[in-house]
């Protein structure tokens, strides 16, 4: 006897509905929809340490960027009968298509796929918006199994037979997905199995309901590509199960299916508190009261649209008008958190896994960083051991392409021990573990021939540093000599200035961390004291005869190397540093940008006079006005400090400004806006009240050349009089 229960994949009324029928047919076979390859991994479902969600995970171990995933939630139909028969002990199989995809046959005709979802036709007819509601109120929703499985049986073949023509051609992918599995159930059948139990997508129960009658199976399977198929259990989580996250057969809201599955009485009820405490937590002030009005509504609604139940959208509905008071803000945060759900499946140990899976198992378990589904953010204090390993761990796996945690940009970092990480585990990434598996047995291993190759395969001089710095920071020591040497072979051949002055800041950090991270950063120094004499000795001439754009990116690279050599704290190269500034801030033939920031360094290191001497020529009167602004942004960038507490360099810029003629005056205002806005606002207020102050005292000065003292005098004369005093 064959029985044929049709369901909707991870769908907990289903999966009800699945285990009572399977307790009251008690079949000596059970056979599920399924990929036949991880039939070795079934007996895994049933340890104590499998807890769903979890994905069954195939891929070609030779391209496991080809991966597919097969995941199970507790409520799956499917979970549960493979979960009934492990404890039955009963013949427990997969059934589908191999893992490998079909080669079209072109002799064969292929049918085109229905356009129209067949169950909108039965939505329609019973006054549904689509098919997945519909499915939802009969079928998921339902509390009681009855003999749903028939009727499903019977709707499905009614259905087969409106929307496609004699008696049941579709898609040809479909074809031989249902032709591999009557081919299992022949099988089974021939192994002396009497009473089989199949577990399948509803659509597919019709043509499996006699699989003797087509003999032409063994035709439409032949010919299918054998590849060499690796399986292995992974977590799972609920947001990668729901259908936003492109999964084919992906619900909606798990986490509100979850609740139909655990919950047997006060559905609602118990739904609507779960959404009170969470909207607690938020300091959304709830009452028992609001949670009584919440249900009376969504029951009101239920009745009015002739629903058996509340589903989610009148539960939705009244939550936000109850709970939100019309607002739909909380409703977000509810989505995430209870209708989508934040989730994550557990493997045990002994799942199959690669060296390098296990190695970072161990990593996680030694670090305390356990996986999580939901986004936490880390704040590590790198003086601290534990912390510190956190941060090489996540370090790693960045440069193994498996990016588990995202550094944050840090504002008001505490120093250069301190870092603050985002990490979210995601299923795919343990595919990504697998394709980096190649590079090593360990996380450190890897990383380290994964750096050593990327190294080998690079030529800019910018981006091999980058790897030195990313090295330090993962304490890949072994890799850094070998790094070093492709660097200092690379700069050698490098007469671009540049891209030195790209490469220098990099290294500059390595040496920053090398006390911090416990690491020798020793041998870096050698090369950066090199690529600094070559930037200081070219500096001058690279900055000539630049138009504007490349004058802007030049102006970044002077501010990142002086940056570097900040953090350098070197003698010799901020000495360097400061003669190349000097020939750049004299040099006529430069961008006035470059000019004026390389005064404006020089300033910060006690050049009064000089600047006082640079800024007159630069805003002189036979300069011309667009290389005096742009002079005057370079000086100005990010700081008017030197403006407010040196009045001669104030002086000088207001008397420039005043001789400015109105065209002139008109065209620069956008450029002298812009560099004053970049200002901090007290900034901009003193220096607006030194503006005032200035324009008063031309007022007062004007009115005073104006005065005629003879006729002063006269009235001086004639006030004393009125007063009755003498005149003094």
């Amino acid at each position: 006897m064959l029985t044929l229960l049709g369901i909707r994949h991870h769908g907990p009324g289903s999966a009800r509905s699945v285990c009572a029928e399977l307790e009251k047919l008690r079949p000596d076979a059970l056979l599920v929809e399924g990929p036949p390859e991880a039939d070795s991994l079934l007996p895994l479902a049933a340890h104590a340490e499998m807890k769903p969600p979890v994905a069954l995970l195939l891929y070609p171990p030779a391209q496991p960027q080809n991966a597919v995933y097969y995941p199970f939630a507790e409520f799956s139909p499917e979970w549960q009968a493979i979960q009934y028969a492990l404890r039955q002990r009963i013949p427990l199989r997969f059934m589908d298509l191999p893992y490998s995809p079909p080669a079209v046959d072109e002799a064969e005709p292929v049918p085109q796929p229905p356009s129209l979802d067949p169950f909108s036709l039965i939505a329609e007819a019973a006054g549904y918006a689509d098919g997945e509601r519909w499915w939802k109120h009969f079928v998921e929703q339902r509390r009681a199994s009855g003999d749903i499985f028939q009727g499903i049986l019977e709707l499905m073949s009614a259905l087969r037979a409106e929307v496609e023509p004699n008696p049941f051609p579709t898609a040809a992918q479909d074809l031989r997905r249902e032709a591999a599995m009557r081919t299992i159930i022949r099988s089974t059948q021939a192994e002396g199995c009497q009473r089989i139990a199949v577990v399948c997508g509803a659509w597919h129960t019709p043509a499996l309901l006699h699989p003797e009658d087509y003999p032409e199976d063994a035709r439409r399977l032949k010919g299918l590509p054998k590849t060499e198929v690796a399986a292995a259990w992974i977590p799972w989580t609920y947001s990668r199960l729901a259908r936003r996250s492109g999964y084919g057969a992906g619900i909606e809201a798990p986490g509100w299916y979850e609740h139909l599955w655990q919950t047997q009485a006060q559905i609602v009820e118990s739904w609507l508190t779960k959404i009170a405490h969470a909207l607690r937590e938020e300091d959304l002030g709830l009452s028992p009261a609001h949670i009584i009005e919440a249900v009376r509504l969504a029951e009101t609604l239920a009745a009015l649209r002739q629903r058996p139940l509340p589903g989610l959208p009148e539960l939705n509905e009244a939550v936000q008008a109850i709970f939100c008071f019309g607002d739909d803000a909380p409703l977000r945060l509810i989505h995430e958190k209870l209708i989508v759900g934040q989730r994550m499946g557990q493997t045990p140990a002994e799942a199959p896994a690669v060296p390098l899976q296990r190695d970072l198992a161990a990593a996680q378990k030694r670090t305390r960083l356990a996986p999580s589904a939901a986004p936490e953010m880390l704040d590590l204090d790198l003086r601290k051991p534990l912390l510190l390993e956190r941060s090489q761990l996540l370090h790693r796996l960045n440069l193994l392409g498996i990016p588990w945690g995202r550094l944050e940009t840090r504002r008001g970092a505490k120093g250069t021990f301190h870092e603050v990480w985002q990490v979210e585990w995601k299923p795919e990434l343990a595919v990504a573990v697998i394709e980096a598996s190649p590079w090593g047995n360990t996380v450190l291993e890897a990383a380290g021939h994964k750096l050593c190759a990327d190294a080998a395969a690079v030529n800019e001089l910018p981006a091999l540093t980058r790897l030195v710095e990313a090295a330090l920071l993962a304490d890949v020591a072994e890799a850094i000599p070998i790094l070093l040497q492709r660097l200092q072979q690379t700069a050698a051949l490098s007469g671009d200035v540049s891209r030195l002055m790209e490469a220098l800041p990099p290294l500059a950090n390595v040496l920053r961390y090398g006390s911090v991270r416990q690491t020798d950063a020793s041998l870096v120094q050698q090369v950066v004291d090199e690529l600094a004499a070559r930037i200081c000795i070219g500096l001058p001439t690279a900055c000539l005869a630049l138009d504007d754009d490349a004058a802007q990116a030049m102006f970044e690279q002077i501010n990142a190397m002086q940056h570097a050599i900040e953090i350098l704290q070197d003698e010799a190269q901020s000495a360097a540093w400061e003669r190349a500034l000097q020939q750049l801030a004299a040099q006529e033939a430069v961008h006035g940008l470059l000019r004026g920031r390389a005064s404006r360094l020089l300033f910060e290191r006690g050049e009064e006079e000089p600047t006082a001497r640079r800024m007159s020529q630069a805003l002189s009167p036979g300069t011309p006005a667009a290389q005096s602004a742009a002079w005057l942004q370079g000086f100005l960038h990010g700081s008017g400090q030197a403006l407010i507490h040196h009045p001669r360099l104030w002086q000088v810029l207001d008397e420039w400004v005043a001789a400015l003629p109105e065209a002139a005056f008109t065209s620069l205002l956008p450029l002298l806006r812009r560099t004053f806005s970049a200002f901090p606002a007290p900034e901009r207020f003193q220096i607006g009240e030194m503006a005032r102050r200035g324009g008063e005292r031309a007022a007062a000065a004007a009115v005073a050349h104006a005065l005629d003292a003879a006729r002063a005098e006269k009235a001086l004369q004639l006030v004393w009089r009125i007063v009755g005093r003498d005149a003094p």
